[in-house]
C-alpha cells in the first residue's frame, strides 16, 4: 500500500464524446456548453493537518471518473431518497479519466474533466459519475491513489495510499458561493464534482467530537498497519464526493 508511484503523468483524454439524450418535447436548437471539473479544494492543494495531528502535503491525488453525466431535473433530485436521476435531458461523457487533482500546486484552479460544447440550454441541477479503476498510467489498478508526505512530532514519512474500491456518485444541485450549471444560448457554463479529503483524514481544526471526525480515518493507521491491522475503508461511509458542500448519494461495489 506505502509503494512510491513509479509514473507522475495524468492519463490524457485525446478524444471527448458527448452524447445528448432528450427527453419528450425537447427542443436543443439552442445550445452552450457545459464544462466539468474535479475539485480536490485547498485540503489537496495546500494540505493540512489530520484529526489525529498529522501535517499532510500531497504531492499527487490521482482519481479516475467515468460515466459522468449531467441532467435538467424537475422536481430537483434528492440525494437522500436513494433513487435513480430522471432527468428530461441528459448529457453523458463517455470516456475515462484519470486526473491529479493536486495538480499545479498550491494556488491552482480545479482540473477540468471535459465538456460539451453544444449542450442544450437549461439549468443543469444534478450530476452522476463513477470511482472506476484505471487501466493504465500512474493510478493503474485503484481508483485513487494519494502520494505525498506527512510530519508528525518530527516523525516524517513518505506515503502512497491507493484505494481500489468503486464507487458510483448521484448529486442534486451545487451548493456554494454561486450556482452551476446555467446554459445560456452560446454561452458557457460548469459543473463541479468536489471531493472533501477531510472526510477521509478529519481535520485538526475541526472539533474531535464534531461528525466529520467522528467518521474520518484519520492518518494514523494509514501507516501504522502492525498497530492496526488492515484498514477498512468503506467510501459510502466517508462521503468522499459532494456537488461543493452539496450530498450525494453513494452507491460501492
Amino acid at each position: 500500500m506505502f509503494r512510491k508511484p513509479t509514473a507522475s503523468l495524468c492519463i490524457i483524454v485525446l478524444a471527448s464524446v458527448c452524447i445528448i439524450v432528450i427527453g419528450c418535447g425537447g427542443d436543443e436548437s439552442t445550445t452552450g456548453t457545459l464544462q466539468f471539473y474535479a475539485n480536490g479544494e485547498d485540503f489537496v492543494r495546500q494540505g493540512f493537518v489530520s484529526k489525529d495531528g498529522w501535517s499532510i502535503n500531497f504531492d499527487h491525488v490521482y482519481i479516475t471518473l467515468a460515466d459522468i453525466k449531467a441532467y435538467q431535473t424537475d422536481p430537483p433530485y434528492e440525494p437522500r431518497s436513494d433513487g435513480s436521476i430522471d432527468g428530461k435531458v441528459r448529457i453523458s461523457l463517455d470516456n475515462i479519466y484519470t486526473v491529479d487533482l493536486a495538480e499545479d500546486g498550491a494556488n491552482a484552479s480545479p482540473i477540468i474533466v471535459d465538456e460539451c460544447a453544444d449542450a442544450p440550454v437549461g439549468h443543469y441541477n444534478a450530476i452522476s459519475w463513477k470511482l472506476v479503476r484505471a487501466v493504465s498510467g500512474p493510478a493503474v489498478g485503484y481508483t485513487l491513489v494519494m502520494t505525498g508526505t506527512a510530519e508528525k512530532e518530527g516523525r516524517v514519512v513518505d506515503f502512497t495510499i491507493s484505494i481500489d474500491e468503486e464507487c458510483e456518485n448521484s448529486c442534486g444541485e451545487y451548493v456554494g458561493d454561486e450556482r452551476k450549471g446555467m446554459v445560456a444560448d452560446g454561452g458557457t457554463a460548469d459543473l463541479e464534482m468536489t471531493f472533501h479529503f477531510d472526510h477521509i483524514f478529519g481535520d485538526a481544526e475541526t472539533p474531535l467530537d464534531d461528525n466529520l471526525n467522528l467518521g474520518a480515518i484519520g492518518f494514523e493507521p494509514f501507516i501504522d498497519m502492525s498497530k492496526y491491522g488492515e484498514v477498512d475503508i468503506n467510501m459510502a461511509e466517508l462521503h468522499l464526493g459532494h456537488v461543493g458542500e452539496g450530498h450525494c448519494h453513494c452507491l460501492c461495489e
